[in-house]
């Protein structure tokens, strides 16, 4: 009876839409802790071994971090994609007039931390790190609004979710255009080919999405070795799969369903665990107030909500848009702050900016604080806006 009871919990866990959020937090603090004590060199010899296989025409020998980094995340992007696709073909980016304020507020909120981090790194070793503050964790700001439930308008919600994904396609862009090596034509020719192959497959009216991934598979070969990162390639591949505005079920739509839950329940909390593991050192915690600590954590707390809050007003004073049905300026200011809970994508792009450990990992850690900052101060701030609303009732 016991056993059965404990396996209804684990049920209810996994189908509740903060179950996710939830089981990324543990990693990171799991991670952490191990860290900090005498597993630290284990682990971190673990996340080094090479797996994979290596000849003269074939290179897929890499350490378990760079399977994870560069292999695992294409999976999650691959998603972030079909999101993307999903949202502009019948959703809150279907038509200009739903889609103007979340695209003007995530260009707005990727603006100014921008320009707030390289205003105190300009010149620096660490300004490369400029587009760190720009990402929003979708998954964790989602987690955190959800927690308000009823409280908040449900416009506010689907708001936020619209802004994330757009920020979503502005990192991918970010990452693509300024994070990348140096190109390699012939593997790019190579990656362009198979795209090719998976857009004539859409023509073709080709329904199983699986079919979709074997190209794909090759596709993430040649990205990654043409010097464009290979995650890009996962959001290439989703732009193929065919969708529809109709009620019946689409390729994309199933393949989106069958990848939320692999995402959401391991691969970013597997993200999370292998790259927060963050030996902590008196150093790193004066880096929170140099200049690449400062970057992020201004970034991400005050150039966030100011960068959407500002947009979203010239919005409503030029009549481009309006708020969202039933939102105030202090609701707008709320989500502002959650988006500034940057975590996985500002992690990634962290990684990316840096070849110095010591940048990597003092940028971890500021990425780390400001985003708890961000989740806490924004989940106050719409909690007492609900109560004043409950209140004038």
């Amino acid at each position: 009876m016991a056993q059965f009871i404990n396996l209804n919990v684990f049920k209810v866990f996994f189908k509740s839409s903060n179950a996710g959020g939830i089981l990324l937090f543990i990693c990171v603090i799991l991670s952490l802790i191990i860290a900090n004590t005498s597993m630290s060199a284990s682990l971190q010899n673990l996340l080094d071994y090479k797996i994979g296989y290596e000849s003269e025409s074939i290179h897929l020998n890499y350490s378990i971090l760079l399977w994870i980094n560069d292999g695992l995340m294409a999976i999650f992007f691959l998603l972030v994609g079909l999101e993307i696709k999903r949202e502009i073909v019948e959703g809150e980016l279907s038509s200009p007039k739903k889609a103007s304020l979340p695209i003007l507020c995530a260009i707005g909120g990727a603006v100014v931390p921008a320009i707030i981090y390289l205003s105190l790194n300009a010149g620096k070793d660490t300004s490369t790190g400029w587009g760190i503050p720009m990402a929003t964790d979708i998954a964790f700001a989602l987690a955190v609004i959800n927690l308000l439930g009823n409280k908040i308008p449900s416009s506010l919600k689907i708001f936020l979710a619209a802004l994330a994904i757009v920020d979503d396609l502005i990192a991918i862009l970010v990452i693509a255009l300024f994070y990348s090596s140096g190109i390699d034509v012939t593997y790019l020719m190579y990656a362009g080919a198979g795209l090719a192959i998976l857009i004539a497959m859409n023509r073709m009216n080709i329904q199983n999405p699986y079919l979709y991934l074997i190209p794909g598979v090759f596709i993430w070969y040649f990205v990654h070795h043409s010097g464009i990162h290979a995650t890009i390639a996962g959001v290439l591949v989703a732009m193929t799969i065919p969708t529809n505005d109709t009620a019946v079920e689409s390729p994309l739509e199933r393949l989106e369903h069958a990848l939320v839950k692999p995402v959401n329940f391991f691969i970013i909390p597997l993200f999370a665990f292998a790259n927060t593991n963050i030996t902590l050192e008196s150093n790193m915690i004066n880096g929170l107030t140099n200049s690449l600590g400062l970057g992020i954590g201004l970034g991400l707390l005050v150039g966030k909500p100011i960068g959407i809050l500002v947009t979203s007003y010239l919005c409503s004073k030029l009549k481009i848009s309006s708020l969202p049905l039933g939102a105030n300026w202090m609701h707008i200011f709320g989500v502002g702050l959650l988006a500034g809970i940057g975590f996985t994508m500002s992690i990634f792009i962290g990684i990316l900016s840096f070849a110095s450990p010591i940048y990597v990992a003092e940028a971890k850690l500021s990425i780390l604080i400001t985003s708890l900052l961000a989740g806490i101060i924004g989940f106050i701030v719409l909690r007492l806006q609900s109560n004043k609303h409950i209140a004038k009732q």
